[in-house]
């Protein structure tokens, strides 16, 4: 029997991986989560304090924002991965629909990208 090209194309990871992918997701959402809750309770500190005391906490309150904006886009990239998963699309190269190297799926399995596309997206920027 003739395999169909849409299957092969977009069902490169076995369905006990993409299971496997989707807990590690979900627990990387869970602990972007409660990091997240957990630097929302401490607080940037106050204007008291000598002028180090200051510094070092706005230096401190500038971190946390820098955190935020790269944990928001991490949250924003495995809410999109649990998303191509349950449209069967994960671990498909969303620009040359390659399918994504299992190397590289265990190392990044928020990736949209196979390791060419990503290599020249970088490149070109």
């Amino acid at each position: 029997m003739k395999a169909n090209a849409a299957s092969l194309l977009f069902r490169p990871v076995d369905t006990r991986d993409v299971q496997r992918y989707k807990r590690l997701l979900l627990a990387k959402l869970d602990e972007l989560s409660a990091a997240h809750a957990d630097a929302t309770t401490l607080g940037a500190g106050g204007p008291m304090g000598d002028l180090a005391d200051q510094a070092n906490a706005d230096a401190e309150a500038d971190l946390h924002i820098r955190l935020h904006r790269s944990d928001a886009h991490l949250l924003r990239a495995i809410e999109d991965a649990l998303t191509r998963i349950a449209r069967d699309r994960f671990g498909v190269c969303e620009v040359c629909s390659s399918p994504i190297s299992k190397a590289r799926l265990e190392a990044v399995p928020w990736t949209r990208l196979c390791r060419d596309c990503k290599e020249r997206e970088q490149s070109a920027a």
